[in-house]
Order: C-alpha cells, then sequence, then structure tokens
C-alpha cells in the first residue's frame, strides 16, 4: 500500500464539490486514512508551495489557496500516486480525459479542483505538512 496527499482546492469547496469529489476517490478504491477542512494562511501556502517560489504563478497560487477553505486528504491504495494522477487528469481541464476530476470539474488551469503529489517525495513532504501520526489511520 501506497500514501499520497490530495487537496480538494478552494473553487471546488467553495462551489460545493467536496462530496461529489469525494465519491470519486472512494468510487476510485482510494481510502482517506486522514481528512479534514482548514483554512490556509498565505504564509502556510507559501510554505506549502515552496518549491514553486521562484516561478511568476506563484504568488497568485499562494492567495487562491488562502482565499477559502480547503480539503486536505491522505488517501491510500497500491500505486496511490500513480492512481491519483491518472484520476485527478491533465492541470488544465480543456486537456483532461473524461471521466477525470478536473474534466469534469475544472474551471481552468489555475481553478483545477483538485491537487495531487507527484512523487514519493512530494508524498512524503506534503502528508506531515497538515498531519501528525497521530491523524492518520
Amino acid at each position: 500500500m501506497e500514501r499520497t496527499f490530495a487537496i480538494i482546492k478552494p473553487d471546488a469547496v467553495e462551489r460545493k464539490l467536496t462530496g461529489k469529489v469525494l465519491d470519486k476517490i472512494e468510487g476510485a478504491g482510494f481510502k482517506v486514512v486522514g481528512m479534514k477542512k482548514i483554512q490556509l494562511t498565505k504564509c502556510e501556502a507559501e510554505g506549502f508551495y515552496y518549491v514553486h517560489r521562484e516561478r511568476p504563478f506563484f504568488g497568485d497560487l499562494c492567495t487562491f489557496m488562502s482565499r477559502s477553505p480547503v480539503v486536505v486528504l491522505a488517501l491510500e491504495k497500491d500505486n496511490a500516486i500513480a492512481a491519483w494522477r491518472e484520476l485527478m487528469g491533465a492541470t488544465n481541464p480543456a486537456n483532461a480525459d473524461a471521466g477525470t476530476i478536473r474534466k469534469e470539474f475544472g474551471v481552468s488551469i489555475e481553478e483545477n479542483t483538485v491537487h495531487g503529489s507527484d512523487s514519493p517525495e512530494s508524498a512524503a513532504f506534503e502528508i506531515p505538512y497538515f498531519f501528525s501520526q497521530l491523524e492518520l489511520c
């Protein structure tokens, strides 16, 4: 079993899509081992997305991610990272495959409903950024 990290982003929470996204996650065989709804501060968003700090979209991304609540998730499944990336779909919803979360719910490349770890290394950073070991089951 492998674990990965996911965020249901502000655009989806604002549009009351949390339940629909969770249905897709559980329907794809993921076990939710950690979940909470939080409001990120801009500083927390900057810390989470620090790997993008030199990119031109960094400021806008951190402002977006701190504008309203998000739902953070730790997910478990065989090959969870690859399976979650596949279920999410392409970053740009216009390029995402039918049946993916971003194709179905994404608004734009910026407001694309969900985030997911892209490697075991990023999952190892992202999960403990939001969850203590006591919060994972």
